[in-house]
Parts: structure tokens; C-alpha cells; sequence
């Protein structure tokens, strides 16, 4: 039987048209059988990947050229390269910077973009156009050309065309044309990120590098609070819904008592460098040189020299191993002052290498993390950094009951068990307050600072007492570290907003006294925030509160809604009002 089969079809072979036929099916199962044994050794290998995970094959040449788009030459750029623009004078007017900290920006106007050319020019005109720098007559397509064939570096855009803003929307176009990066379905040349109608100029070379937009945040105002005798309207800038109706509710009871004092307890900005040498012996003899009257004498005499604003007020050193740390503490007028801190720190220790007979010693960082900047650190906290205040409020029982809702003895006891002993109990280092940071880095946004700077920054303990029937609440923030020139400062959307607190720039007759009134506003704004805070966490209504105006109604396990509270419309009263619902409100806490 078998071999009449095989038989059979060694017969069948010898027709010339059945065989070919044969032989296609024979070629189609293989390349059936291959794609599909592949398709399933992928499935196996992506079967590891996350479920949201696409799998994307990286084109290493790709990757690498669209590296080479933002590299510069040398790879790191070197201080001074850029001449940063210097910003124009304002309505109202203020003062012209007096700081020596190199802030100053130069201003270039701003050329049209070329019509359009139907010529399309070939590469060899273009890198003659590139040759004599005549790159602004290229159209953007042309420019684009250019940039993707490593002709026009991405970081050199600006400088090249002479016109900032149509190099931002150039390097939209590369960056959405890069192939690398070819899997992204969102195009940024088409996003809504905004660029337009933006003082590029003031950014290039003092803000950010590779700009390809702005981001817009909505601004607000808290207050008006009543700070050492003088009203404030409080800038913040935020995305979180309530935060400034709740600091406004704790602006209102503030100035109800009389208003917020603030004490400035120190000021100085640190650098804190490490140096190394050979030998303990060595490095031992250096610190005691640097504790002793005369190191602090050549060191102080070093430093000062660097400017006209930074003075050296005390150096801080600590040996481990070998390795010798200095923490310099300094006054840097009203700059937050880390570069003018840095110039002099350079200087300082190459005096303290030559004049002070320590030649064998070597540099290791003119920032060895002794300072201590942008990490939580305790040395920020005992020590201070930057403005070192105090803000206190004392508020009537009344006005705790008539505008907290609250009670003075309830407000005591949640701070202590709260913001004492739960930070205690969480291991806090500089935490023990309820939301410090809230505030502190939606007036950063506003006004320019550092974002970064906001972890020290927000350093603060929340006291509450209660004095004779009253409410004491006090805030002691030791590292609040601002300025008001420099920096983001000067942007003109955050210079308004220092302009609104009559703070913007270096102080006319005494240098230095702007950057501490503003860190006194921030502090009395925390004083606010905590206020109203824990007020609400207190009547236990924070959660309905930010759930009716910032998200949907809070769930309830009853079917009919129970009426709002007290607290709820004390805090929201800002959006009431603005929903023409003020007079239903006043009805209801009458009630």
C-alpha cells in the first residue's frame, strides 16, 4: 500500500505542470512555517516587557546623530562663553543692577524671517551661504537641511540666525524630524507647547539652553497680608486647586490679630569646598591654619577682594580622612549668590595654596557638598542658609472661632501631635510643619527663585500656643535661600511679580535689603498657609473642601447630600464669590 503511494506520486513528478506547482507549495509552507516560528519567539521575548511598553527598534546611528544635535565644542560649555543680554529698563521704573555677579544681558533686536524661496537651493550654495555667514537668508526648510546634516549645531541656532524666536520654532521642526525618536506620534512642532510672543533674549545665555517653548502656569494672589505693618498681595503660582483660597482664609485671620512680625535671625549663603592632601598631617595643619586668626584674616581679605557685595563672615572646616572641608558663609547683597560665592571660593583657596604655604594642596571640588545646596541636609537646618526668619502671629480666640472655625486648644494639640510628634515619629529633618513647601515653591514660580532650592528652602517648625485665650503661631524657617536679581529674576513676568511686592532688583541705599524683605513675605505666607492648613484638618472638612472646587463631590454613604460645612465655605469663599454665590454663603454660615 505504502509503496503504491510513493509510487504514485514519484509518477505524478514526471508531469512538468503538477510539479511546479508542487514546488510553490512546498516554498510557501516553508516561508509560512519561518514567520511564524518568529512571531512567536517575539511574542515570547516582548511577553517580558511592560503591558504599556512598546517595542521599537533603536537605530544606533540615528540615536547618535540626534545626540550630536545639542553637543557643543568642547563638549562643556565654559563660563563666559555666552554674552547674556542685559534686560531693558520697565514700567516702573527701578533701580539698575549694582551687583557684580555677572547678570547683566545684553539685548539684540530681533530680525524677521526670510520670505519663503521657490529656488531650492543645492547643498553645496547652502554651505557656501554657511561659509559666509549669510544662514539668516536661508528659509527655515533650509535651515532645518542644514541642522540634520550636522552643519548647524541645535545649541547654535540663536547666534546664527540672529533671531531667537524663529530659532526656537527651527529647532521644533529638527527635534519633531529626528528620526530617533520617530515613534513618538506627537509632534512638537505641531504641540501646544507656546513659544511666540516671548522675550527669548533675556533667556539665551542666562536661563535655559535648547529652548523649544515656555511653560505657562496660572498665577495667583493670596492676601492681602499685613507683614511688619505694610500690606502684601502674595504672587503664587500653582496647579493645585484651593491652595490659594486656603492661604488667603489664613492672610484674613492673620491681619484679624494685627498682622505678622518677622525676625531676621541670620543671612549669609555657603559654599562648601573639598580640598585634599597626602597626608593627615598635612591636612591637619591646614585646618588649624584656616581656624586661626591669621588663616581668617588672608582668607577673608582673599574673598572680599572677588566683589563688592559678598563679604566673608565666618568659615566652618571638618576633616575626614585626608580630605579637608570648608564651609564659607557669606553675604551676597540682594543675589541669591552662588556664582559670586564660587568666584570668590576660587580665589580664596589659591591664595590660601600660595601666600598660605599649602602648594601640595589639591582641589578636589569648589563644591564638596559641605554647603549644603539643593539636598536635605542637618547642617541647613542647625546652621541656616540663605535668610534665616522667624514669623509670628498672634490671633484672638474669636477671630480662631468667627474665620478658623476652630477652637485655640484643638488647633494646640493638632500641631503637637501632628507636626511634632508624627515628624518625630516619621525620622524629619527640618519637616515638622504641614505643608511649608506648598507655599514656598508656588512663591519660587512666581518671583524667579530656584525651584530646586525649595528642598532647604522649606525647611520649618510650626509652634502653636495658646496665650491667654489666644492663638501664638509662630514658624522658624533658617534656609530660605531667595534673591531679587539674577537668575530668573530677570524674566519680566517674574520681575512684575517683585515688582508687586516692591522688591525687584538691588536696593537703592542699602544692598541686600530686598532679598531680606522678600524672605520675610515668604516666611509670613507659610505662617498663612500652615494656619489655614490645619485649621481645616483640625474641623476634618480638607478633603471635601478640595474635592467640591478642584475635582467632583466628595462620595457620601447617605443618599441625600449633607449640607456644607462651616470650614468648607470659609476656605472656598474665594470661589464662591467668584461664581456669584457670596450672598447664599453668608446665609449659610450665619446658620
Amino acid at each position: 500500500m505504502g509503496g503504491r503511494v510513493v509510487g504514485g506520486l514519484l509518477k505524478s513528478l514526471e508531469d512538468p505542470i503538477l510539479s511546479k506547482w508542487i514546488v510553490v507549495a512546498l516554498a510557501l509552507s516553508v516561508g509560512l512555517n519561518g514567520y511564524l516560528f518568529n512571531m512567536a519567539r517575539w511574542g515570547i521575548s516582548e511577553s517580558n516587557l511592560p503591558e504599556s511598553t512598546e517595542h521599537h527598534h533603536i537605530d544606533r546611528k540615528e540615536l547618535a546623530r540626534a545626540q550630536r544635535f545639542n553637543e557643543t565644542e568642547p563638549s562643556t560649555i565654559p563660563l563666559g562663553q555666552y554674552i547674556a543680554p542685559t534686560p531693558q529698563p520697565t514700567e516702573p521704573a527701578t533701580p539698575a543692577l549694582t551687583d557684580d555677579e555677572g547678570d547683566g544681558l545684553t539685548m539684540t533686536k530681533t530680525k524677521s524671517a526670510p520670505s519663503v524661496n521657490s529656488v531650492n537651493r543645492s547643498n553645496a550654495e547652502l554651505d557656501q551661504m554657511l561659509l559666509e555667514k549669510r544662514v539668516p537668508e536661508m528659509t527655515d526648510e533650509e535651515v532645518v537641511s542644514m541642522s540634520m546634516r550636522g552643519k548647524i549645531p541645535g545649541y547654535a541656532l540663536e547666534k546664527t540666525l540672529g533671531d531667537f524666536t524663529r530659532a526656537v520654532k527651527v529647532r521644533r521642526t529638527i527635534i519633531s524630524r529626528t528620526k530617533a525618536t520617530s515613534h513618538i506620534t506627537h509632534s512638537l512642532d505641531r504641540s501646544k507647547l507656546p513659544y511666540q510672543s516671548y522675550d527669548w533674549e533675556r533667556v539665551f545665555g542666562a536661563c535655559c539652553e535648547n529652548v523649544v517653548g515656555y511653560m505657562p502656569l496660572p498665577v495667583g494672589v493670596a492676601g492681602p497680608l499685613v507683614i511688619d505693618g505694610q500690606s502684601y498681595f502674595i504672587p503664587m503660582a500653582t496647579t493645585e486647586g484651593v491652595l490659594v483660597a486656603s492661604a488667603s482664609r489664613g492672610c484674613k485671620a492673620i491681619n484679624s490679630g494685627g498682622g505678622a512680625i518677622t525676625v531676621l535671625t541670620g543671612d549669609g549663603m555657603t559654599r562648601g569646598p573639598c580640598v585634599s592632601f597626602e597626608t593627615l598631617e598635612r591636612a591637619g595643619a591646614a585646618k588649624l591654619w584656616l581656624d586661626s586668626e591669621e588663616g581668617q584674616n588672608v582668607m577673608k581679605k582673599a574673598f572680599n577682594s572677588t566683589s563688592r557685595f559678598a563679604r566673608l563672615q565666618t568659615m566652618k572646616t571638618a576633616l575626614a580622612g585626608t580630605n579637608l572641608y570648608i564651609r564659607f558663609r557669606t553675604t551676597t547683597g540682594d543675589a541669591m549668590g552662588m556664582n559670586m560665592i564660587s568666584k570668590g571660593v576660587e580665589h580664596a583657596l589659591n591664595i590660601m595654596a600660595t601666600d598660605g604655604g599649602f602648594d601640595d594642596m589639591t582641589i578636589v571640588s569648589v563644591s564638596g557638598n559641605y554647603c549644603m545646596d539643593k539636598k536635605p541636609a542637618a547642617i541647613n537646618w542647625i546652621e541656616g542658609r540663605g535668610k534665616s526668619v522667624v514669623a509670628e502671629a498672634i490671633i484672638p480666640g474669636d477671630v480662631v472661632k468667627s474665620v478658623l472655625k476652630c477652637d485655640v486648644d484643638t488647633l494646640v494639640e493638632l500641631n503637637i501631635s501632628k507636626n511634632l510628634i508624627g515628624s518625630a515619629m516619621a525620622g524629619a529633618m527640618g519637616g515638622f510643619n504641614a505643608h511649608a513647601a506648598n507655599i514656598v515653591a508656588a512663591i519660587f514660580l512666581a518671583t524667579g527663585q530656584d525651584p530646586a532650592q525649595v528642598v532647604e528652602s522649606s525647611n520649618c517648625i510650626t509652634i502653636m500656643k495658646n496665650l491667654n485665650g489666644a492663638l501664638q503661631i509662630s514658624v522658624s524657617m533658617p534656609s530660605l535661600e531667595v534673591g531679587t536679581l539674577g537668575g530668573g529674576t530677570i524674566l519680566e513676568p517674574q520681575s512684575a511679580m517683585l515688582d508687586l511686592l516692591g522688591v525687584r532688583g538691588s536696593h537703592p541705599t542699602n544692598p541686600g535689603d530686598n532679598a531680606r524683605r522678600l524672605a520675610r513675605i515668604i516666611a509670613a505666607s507659610v505662617l498663612a498657609g500652615e494656619l489655614s492648613l490645619c485649621s481645616a484638618l483640625a474641623a476634618g472638612h480638607l478633603v471635601r473642601a478640595h474635592m467640591q472646587h478642584n475635582r467632583s463631590a466628595a462620595p457620601s454613604r447617605t443618599t441625600t447630600p449633607a449640607p456644607p460645612t462651616p470650614v468648607t465655605l470659609a476656605m472656598t469663599n474665594g470661589f464662591e464669590k467668584a461664581n456669584g454665590k457670596n450672598a447664599a454663603a453668608q446665609q449659610r454660615s450665619k446658620r
